[in-house]
């Protein structure tokens, strides 16, 4: 029996039409799968309905992979594949196995030689990055920088210095409540002539991308950042 296919599904970034950020192709291929692999199972479900999958949403079966998922009960997510049936791979956000537990099924399927299909939608990240004016030739993402003020102080030199050296945009993450926090110690932390942007609510009607120097950023009222997903990119 041949292997079915991992379909790595992107997912809207916020609230709203699936059809609105999503082309049609990956909505036409998710409404032909009955086995998901998800971060969170009841957000799957709502983005099903949303998408219009034909099936009742108790005929669907999700199987939940987050940071909590053990290495030893990944190969049981893989069992419809191995059996020859398509699976689908849905994140919270964004792109699936993009800064996400997901890439650990990616990562088995390709030992195992199942096919792995990675379908297009927004990406924060990518997204960011084309909005920041920043470069886009070379660029790198760390995701959450540590919570902690002084160790996080001193990632953000180290990115700093990093950028610096090779002109490289440096890209991170944070958890939405402590948005206001991280903005604050990059104002306080990097030199003035460093550019940081702030791209906030990417997609959704809310957007909104902000680039200027550290020196400018600190002359003007700053944007409300409070739990509105943000990336934040800076180039030294």
């Amino acid at each position: 029996m041949s292997y079915g296919t991992l379909f790595l599904i992107p997912v809207p970034l916020g609230p709203g039409e699936p059809e609105d950020s999503l082309p049609s192709p990956v909505l036409d291929q998710t409404r032909t799968l009955v086995h998901f692999v998800a971060e969170n199972a009841k957000s799957a479900r709502a983005f099903l309905k949303a998408a219009q999958h034909p099936l009742p949403l108790q005929q669907i079966e999700i199987s939940e992979l987050n940071e909590h998922t053990r290495e030893n009960e990944l190969t049981a997510l893989l069992s419809p594949l191995l059996e020859g049936k398509n699976v689908g791979l849905i994140s919270e956000a964004g792109c699936p196995a993009v800064a996400d537990p997901g890439a650990n099924l990616v990562a088995l399927a390709h030992r195992r030689g199942i096919r792995v299909v990675p379908m297009v939608g927004p990406s924060s990240i990518l997204l960011g990055v084309m909005a920041s004016g920043l470069s886009g030739q070379n660029f790198a993402f760390h995701g959450y920088l540590p919570a902690k003020e002084e160790e996080r102080r001193k990632r953000l030199k180290e990115l700093e210095s990093e950028s610096r050296k090779k002109r490289q945009t440096q890209i991170f993450i944070e958890t939405p409540y402590r948005n206001r926090q991280m903005l604050e110690t990059v104002m306080a932390t990097c030199a003035v002539e460093t550019r940081l942007c702030t791209a906030t609510d990417l997609s959704q009607p809310g957007e909104q991308v902000i680039t200027q120097s550290i020196a400018d950023w600190r002359k003007q009222e700053k944007p409300d950042l409070d739990r509105r997903p943000t990336v934040f990119l800076l180039l030294a």
